[in-house]
């Protein structure tokens, strides 16, 4: 388990904010702990640059400039930190176009506190997150869309890569299954990401669903327990 993780949250719901303040650290032991905190979506990049967070949770339901400029703006401004994307609802149409602005997740403002630090570990531990029931619901939406140009030209190293990609597999595990160095597997994966036009892995997980790639029996076989299981 990582130390000293370094929470930002931009919600501008004082009381959700407040109870994160108190019960992540609870939960994890004194592990997680928000660190600054802004309800206004326009000052979520200032915060966020300040803070050195390792993770930024993004509420979407915000007044203008809205969540979803926030999750860009945190991404621009703190491109080590990883965002998580939280509502109050389980739409899956706003859980996709979240991970297409470049957060890595998405959870339920519903969830308790002791199955959102697991979806924070998983994140940290370089997984994308979606509730599992939401998952086939956001696959089914990218299915419907217009084929990506440049993923039925993909050669089979590239689908391969983003198979494992898909399924989780560490930055050593795909070094492993592959037979090249770590070093290689980043240098394919930055080449992979800026072929596919997507900025994440997890924008990438979703671009293989709607080729076709990612089936729904994959999120069965991931580790992870309660409603927020590493659903790529």
């Amino acid at each position: 388990m990582p130390t000293g993780i370094r929470v930002v949250v931009v919600d501008d719901h004082h009381l959700f904010v407040r109870g994160l303040e108190l019960l992540l650290p609870e939960v994890s032991e004194g592990v997680a702990t928000v660190v600054a905190s802004t309800g206004d979506a326009a000052y979520a990049a200032g915060v966020a640059r300040h803070a050195a967070p390792d993770l930024v949770l993004v509420d979407l339901h915000m007044p203008e400039p809205g969540g979803l400029a926030a999750v860009e703006a945190v991404r621009r401004a703190a491109p080590r930190a990883r965002v998580v994307a939280m509502s109050g609802d389980d739409d899956p149409a706003l859980a996709a176009e979240a991970l297409r602005h470049g957060a890595v997740g998405f959870v339920p403002k519903s969830s308790d506190a002791g199955g959102l630090f697991r979806a924070l570990l998983a994140v940290l531990d370089g997984w994308a997150v979606l509730p599992q029931r939401l998952l086939g619901a956001v696959v089914e939406q990218n299915r419907r869309q217009a084929p990506h140009p440049v993923a039925g030209t993909l050669g089979d190293t590239e689908r391969e890569l983003l198979r494992l990609i898909v399924m989780g597999a560490s930055t050593a595990g795909i070094a492993a299954r592959m037979h090249v160095s770590e070093r290689t597997v980043k240098r394919m994966t930055a080449a992979l990401l800026r072929r596919l036009r997507v900025s994440s892995r997890a924008e990438a997980a979703l671009l293989a669903g709607s080729a076709g790639l990612l089936h729904s029996d994959m999120a069965a076989r991931v580790p992870g327990n309660g409603p927020l299981n590493p659903a790529f």
